[in-house]
């Protein structure tokens, strides 16, 4: 059962929090790719098997040019295509976007979007963030968990007591029989979840001005007791026979003391609770995930009639204090009184890795603001999925880079080819000011880079420079859809040109990182449908024989295109053409 719900969850080997195959000794619930450590060789020793030649020279860069943030990837079988589920590339009339890729790299629209902004169970107002997928093969439901700010005022106030609580984000689980949607929410209301924190003060409850929290600690224990969470960013965690959603903590209404500054900083916080899996295995789709009946009004202190539930913290700043998590701590004084002073951590996802014989988990998060150049990535490692966990000592392991135009990269999900590469699928900016892009990089752990603990270290190849496709996704063939056409002097016909990888999947021609390069004879007139770039219409003028040749190109990071080959050939394929 562990086997088959980690791999419908599609993070496929290493560094997934849902998929599995064949682990090596060190190796992951899913498994491990392939050691990247060199070999050495003595007299008593073999020489080691030299690598094999790459089949495809196919390369790719992180070019900025798919419009998406926080995006969440999985595999399909079905299709043979790779999905990406994000905040934004949404088309008028849906919420959240979904695109495909046959290679992780060349994505295109899989369709307008996710959720019918009409669906008439939608409960969410606005601040729709952080679609994650995840498909259950048995039933062929896709689940699509989510963010979003409560519209009905009455249930606002069920939720979080007050009727102008700001942020009242919950989280909601729409389903779909298509990777590619649409997706229609199982019921007219979020998930049946009132975390609650029965220690924490609510300061917002004695601030006149709602930017400007109390000047001492003292003054702000006299606020009364308790809050209900606004919470965002959905991850869910399939861990043997448990289920965890782990999720962020909204930073408003949750003014944290801060020693060392002396002042309140307000923060996003991670925490997790366990849920059922009845949603998981209803093969009708219209069951909601419920939270564990542990959690449920477990954090009621004064036997409140209002349900009060409780929840394990993951990640905060004050257990575990990075400097790096800091960039937005004196943000009131730096924009003058228009943003708040403020720490993020969210956009979580965990995975768990066996070393040495022991389990590992490890969950990654970002901190900063999205729009700061500084937004990165770190990560935590833990023996237990509730915790505690413990930061790794250089966080962050994926940062900006100002020599590559690289900025603000964070908030995304793993994903494990069936050859055992990992990537990890993530937005960034080109430039401080840009909006936010998808982004590809390759991931890698192995026994000689390991932290304190002995734990294998998350390596991301954060780059955006040329870099080969992953192994396995290549396009492999080419193919017409005629090979021979006649006509007459002036006259035309139409081909078709597709190219597709050993999966079946199309390589999108629409897609401007790749094309299809024609040569052909003078006397001949080749042109390519402006709204189709498979579409081909050949016109001749002069009776004779002809042959046009059609080629499989990509672009390098410096403009060039080059052709493509599989196993040392270039995927070029001819087209006969005869005019009498």
């Amino acid at each position: 059962m562990k086997k088959k719900l980690l791999s419908i969850l599609s993070l496929l080997t290493l560094l997934s929090a849902s998929a599995c195959s064949p682990e090596t000794s060190s190796s992951t619930t899913t498994s491990t790719p392939p050691s990247n450590s060199s070999s050495s060789t003595s007299s008593t020793t073999p020489d080691p098997e030299p690598e094999p030649e790459p089949n495809s020279n196919a390369t790719y860069f992180n070019s900025a040019s798919i419009r998406a943030a926080d995006p969440h990837v999985i595999y399909d079988d079905a299709t043979g295509y790779y999905y990406a589920y994000t905040t934004d590339g949404a088309q008028s009339g849906y919420r959240f976007g979904i695109y495909k890729s046959p290679d992780l790299v060349t994505w295109v629209r899989a369709s307008p979007g996710a959720i019918p902004s009409d669906d008439p169970n939608q409960w969410g107002n606005d601040w729709f963030w952080a679609p994650e997928c995840y498909h259950n093969e048995e039933t062929g439901k896709y689940f699509l968990f989510y963010a979003a700010r409560m519209r009905d005022e009455e249930k606002v106030v069920e939720h979080f007591e007050f009727a102008d609580f700001e942020e009242a984000c919950k989280v909601g689980v729409a389903v779909s029989d298509s990777p590619a949607g649409p997706f229609m929410n199982i019921a007219n209301e979020p998930i049946e979840y009132y975390p609650y924190d029965p220690e924490y003060h609510d300061v917002n409850q004695i601030m006149e001005d709602q930017m400007v929290p109390p000047a001492t600690k003292e003054e702000g224990e006299t606020a009364p007791l308790g809050v209900y969470l606004p919470f965002i960013d959905p991850n869910v965690f399939f861990d043997d026979d448990h289920t965890y959603l782990y999720f962020s903590r909204n930073a408003y209404r949750n003014w944290v003391w801060d020693d060392d500054l002396g002042k309140y900083i307000e923060e996003s916080n991670i925490y997790v609770v366990e849920i059922d899996r009845d949603w998981w295995d209803d093969p009708t789709g219209t069951t909601m995930p419920k939270i564990d009946a542990k959690y449920v009004d477990s954090n009621d202190k004064e036997d409140s009639p209002r349900r009060r539930d409780g929840f394990v913290p993951v990640i905060n700043y004050g257990s575990d204090k990075q400097d790096w998590e800091n960039a937005h701590v004196n943000d009131y004084v730096t924009y003058e009184g228009g943003k708040k002073n403020r720490r993020w951590a969210e956009g979580s996802t965990t995975f768990k890795k066996t070393v040495n014989g022991k389990d590992v988990y490890y969950l990654t998060y970002s901190c900063n603001n999205y729009e700061n150049q500084y937004y990165g990535v770190g990560y935590a490692t833990s023996d237990s999925p509730t915790g505690p966990f413990k930061k790794y000592e250089n966080n962050p392991i994926l940062h900006e880079i100002p020599e590559e135009s690289l900025y603000s990269t964070g908030h995304g999900s793993y994903i494990t080819t069936e050859y055992g590469e990992t990537y990890y699928v993530y937005h960034g900016r080109n430039s401080t000011t840009a909006g936010r892009t998808m982004f590809t990089s390759q991931v890698t752990m192995d026994g000689d880079n390991v932290d304190a603990d002995g734990n294998p270290i998350i390596v991301i190849d954060e780059t955006t420079e040329d870099r080969p496709v992953p192994t396995g996704t290549e396009a492999s063939t080419i193919a017409l859809s005629k090979t021979d056409v006649a006509l007459t002097a002036n006259a035309s016909d139409e081909v078709y040109v597709t190219v597709k990888n050993e999966a079946g999947a199309l390589m999108p021609l629409e897609n401007a990182s790749n094309k299809i390069s024609v040569t052909a004879p003078e006397g001949l007139t080749v042109t390519v449908d402006e709204n189709n770039a498979s579409h081909f219409t050949v016109t001749g003028a002069e009776a004779g024989t002809y042959t046009v040749t059609f080629e499989y190109q990509r672009v390098k990071k410096d403009g060039t295109f080059y052709t493509v080959e599989w196993k040392g050939a270039p995927l070029t394929v001819t087209l006969n053409v005869t005019i009498a």
